[in-house]
């Protein structure tokens, strides 16, 4: 079960105007507890236009459908990537395109 880090993101959303997150999702993830999900939400739609980009690494079936059904609900760009590309999603996040 993922639990969100409390105040992680918030950090970066004070010292920063735009945000990259970097999501690795081991096989071994069965889910995100509610109490969790409900905070990305909240912390997502109060700072929605100041997400860049988004990297998901997993070789989940079922995350990647997820994220690329709702990527377009997502702000900036979102793509995902198998855990054999991390090193890739990793410059990809972090580079200036």
């Amino acid at each position: 079960m993922l639990r969100a880090c409390p105040g992680f993101v918030e950090k970066a959303l004070k010292a920063h105007e735009k945000v990259r997150l970097y999501y690795e999702i081991g096989a071994d993830f069965i889910g995100i507890d509610s109490a969790a999900a409900w905070e990305d939400f909240k912390v997502g739609m109060g700072h929605f236009f100041r997400w860049e980009r988004i990297a998901v690494v997993t070789d989940g079936d079922w995350i990647k459908n997820i994220v690329r059904i709702f990527s377009f609900l997502m702000p900036g760009d979102v793509k995902v990537f198998p855990t054999s590309e991390a090193a890739q999603a990793r410059e990809w996040i972090t580079s200036d395109y």
